[in-house]
């Protein structure tokens, strides 16, 4: 699987304040993990971050060239996105847009049982959509997910009776 260079971060939701700021949701484990760029990327052009902080679990970003209301509403419902090269992230850890596509394999039998089409958050917990001969909703938490090799493109997961 190729790996995207650029990654989905977040979106512009609305402005804040007078002075250009914009309210961005995040689409990270963290708001403070997308606070530590000094560029985002907007219609795949770079933006500098001139600051960004977070507030209420969103971040509140000034941006280079964005600097009164009327700018900044410009900015309303944009995608942003961040470079992969720009994040450090710890080891073992990885970007679940790596994952999707990926193969699904049965731990015990070995049986592939789709591949990864999507993932959910609700309520704060991740959920696998896994799709092949039928869907198959995964929690992505170690009962389940007994390993995730990113390079070679596929989950082992060890499935329970009626999932």
């Amino acid at each position: 699987m190729a790996k995207q260079t650029l990654l989905e971060a977040g979106r512009i939701v609305n402005t804040h304040g007078i002075q250009g700021e914009v309210k961005i949701v995040p689409w990270c484990d963290t708001p403070q993990f997308l606070c530590g760029f000094s560029t985002l990327y907007l219609d795949g052009k770079p933006v500098e971050v001139l600051s960004a902080r977070v507030h209420k679990g969103n971040v509140l970003a000034r941006l280079a060239g964005y600097s009164t209301v009327n700018d900044a509403m410009l900015l309303k419902n944009k995608v942003v996105f961040i470079h992969r090269e720009d994040a450090a992230l710890p080891e073992g850890h990885f970007f679940l847009a790596d994952l999707i596509g990926a193969r699904v394999l049965d731990a015990d039998s070995g049986e592939e049982l789709g591949t990864l089409a999507e993932v959910l958050s609700p309520a704060g917990q991740q959920i696998y959509v896994v799709r092949g001969k039928r869907e198959i909703l995964i929690p992505a938490v170690e009962q389940f997910v007994v390993e995730t090799n990113v390079d070679q493109g596929y989950i082992r997961v060890r499935l329970i009776e009626g999932l």
